[in-house]
């Protein structure tokens, strides 16, 4: 048996990196694209000005993807050091969408990233400008190969379980490729970075503006990341919806935690809760407040479905544990004696076999067989209860993505409107949020984060393969020792990085444009006097 804190420190150890790495993702993946816009202007209408806008912006783009790939390297090895279990179970299928991502997205990412920093006197306008657009390919190519990825541990398509391997082995391709979660996954995630990038190059621009310094350069800037993000934020909230939906089709032990769904809503007048105090121990709100008709059409895009809630969803998980702890018994005997019947068995409760697993952890000794029939209302409810999410967790991280999402939309809908009045400096509050918003859609996607992998819980593998199964056999030292110096080293890369970008964003895109011609300087004398020294050589 793995010890539990083991696995405690490898789930904070992963959430940690993974939290830090994220910090970055979003900006590479908004700036990029930015960068190509802006690009595309100066290639159409030859004015320098663009081209300052992104050699400038493409400097603190360049800060902020070196770090970040610095920081992402170390998470694929984390899953054959702290999780070889998970590695050994699903490595088959998970590991080709990475594999995929490593060979073709990154490097030409990173391939090209150099001949955009560096071709710029050396290639043709349209060439560079192609470049440009290689490397916002690539960064999103990327994150759509690492969410294919993470879509499977949400909903494990594509995939089939063999008895005799122990392994998750491939059963279509295509399905684990366009599965709707990981599709609907992926371009959320990505426009969430479009907006982050957005915020970012708007809210320096407005640094500039309130200083009165690069002004041109600043308005130019600010209008068309103030458009990019509004189109973004919008586009966002939209599939943001479209995820959710994914969510109650897919994962309803997610949904019922997002939304604090302890008892089943039915019909249309089900309220979504705006506010609430979930208590999971009790598993009851302390309080909370809702708008009526609002959640069923919202969620289940209709008005008379029934959304199931925690409570619910318990007696049905009471069922699957039942048939999974059957299909673990005829699995072990298959495996001893290779029996036709025990696999026969099997196969009748194959798909309930993750509650089997799950209900390990409650078992004496983990000897499912063992149980008695005086322990197993004791087992059923406890592996009940485990297979939903942290409610208070989810119902928060949730709505404060929400409620930063839309505070984007306001931020970006004056900032257009005021920039293409041009009177955006006669509205410094504008600029001033802009300014005060710059780190906020990072954290509105940690936020988004926290919301798809805490809601995955208990499952690496939603409804195969427990969390608690999941880990290596580590000891608690080796643990504690390699999650202090992850947190020590990533702190180096933060502080970098914001050093970085305080140090060059301070510095303005003065230092990028062409150096102007010296002016002829006027003839002086020692005293000051124009002219002085012609009249004493007439």
């Amino acid at each position: 048996m793995i010890n539990p804190t083991v696995v405690d420190l490898s789930r904070m150890q992963f959430a940690l990196t993974a939290l830090y790495h994220f910090l970055f993702v979003p900006m590479t993946l908004g700036m990029t694209f930015i960068l190509a816009a802006m690009e595309t202007v100066y290639v159409v209408t030859g004015k320098q000005v663009y081209k300052d806008m992104t050699q400038f912006w493409g400097k603190l783009f360049g800060i902020n993807f070196a770090i970040g790939v610095a920081t992402g390297l170390t998470m694929e090895f984390e899953f054959g050091t702290n999780w070889s279990m998970y590695s050994h179970f699903v490595g088959d299928v998970f590991g080709t969408p990475l594999a995929i991502e490593g060979l073709m997205a990154f490097f030409m990412e990173s391939t090209f990233v150099g001949l955009m920093f560096f071709g710029w006197d050396r290639l043709s306008r349209p060439a560079h400008l192609a470049v440009t657009y290689i490397v916002a390919l690539g960064s999103n190519l990327s994150a759509l190969w690492i969410l294919i990825a993470n879509g499977f541990m949400q909903d494990p398509a594509g995939a089939k379980f063999d008895p005799t391997t122990m392994r998750m082995q491939f059963k279509s391709f295509g399905a684990l490729v366009f599965s709707p979660d990981a599709q609907a996954k992926f371009v959320h995630t990505s426009i969430a970075g479009y907006v982050t990038g957005a915020m970012f190059v708007m809210g320096v621009s407005s640094y500039y503006l309130l200083r009165k310094q690069h002004r041109e350069f600043a308005a130019r800037s600010f209008r068309i990341a103030a458009l990019f993000g509004l189109i973004s934020t919008l586009a966002v909230v939209t599939l943001g919806d479209a995820l959710g939906r994914m969510d109650y089709l897919v994962q309803p032990t997610k949904l019922a935690a997002m939304e604090g769904l302890w008892h089943s809503a039915k019909g249309p007048s089900a309220p979504w809760k705006v506010i609430a105090l979930p208590n999971d121990a009790k598993q009851r709100d302390a309080f909370s407040l809702g708008i009526p008709y609002v959640l069923t059409p919202l969620v289940a895009h209709g008005w008379n479905t029934t959304i199931p809630g925690v409570y619910a969803l318990e007696r049905d998980a009471k069922a699957k544990t039942i048939n999974g702890i059957k299909a673990i018994i005829a699995l072990k005997a298959y495996g001893a004696t290779k029996d036709p019947t025990a696999l026969a068995a099997f196969r009748k409760y194959e798909d309930d076999m993750g509650y089997g697993f799950l209900a390990q952890q409650f078992a004496p000794g983990q000897n499912l067989a063992a149980i008695t029939p005086a322990e197993m209302p004791a087992v059923l409810d406890q592996t009940a209860r485990a297979t939903i999410p942290n409610v208070f967790v989810e119902f928060w991280s949730f709505r404060l993505m929400v409620a930063l999402g839309l505070a984007f939309l306001v931020v970006f809908a004056f900032g257009a409107y005021y920039s293409l009045k041009n009177e955006l400096e006669k509205h410094p509050m504008v600029m001033r949020a802009s300014m005060w918003a710059i780190p906020l859609p990072i954290l509105a996607c940690e936020f988004g984060w926290i919301t798809a992998e805490n809601g995955r819980q208990p499952w690496t593998v939603y409804g195969w393969l427990p969390t608690f199964q999941s880990a290596s056999s580590h000891d608690v030292g080796y643990m504690i020792f390699s999650l202090v110096g992850f947190v020590l080293l990533y702190s180096l890369f933060i502080a970098a990085e914001l050093y970085l970008m305080f140090k060059f964003a301070r510095l303005g895109p003065g230092v990028h444009a062409a150096p102007a011609k010296p002016a002829a300087m006027p003839v002086q004398s020692i005293y000051g006097q124009p002219g002085f020294a012609d009249k004493q050589w007439q």
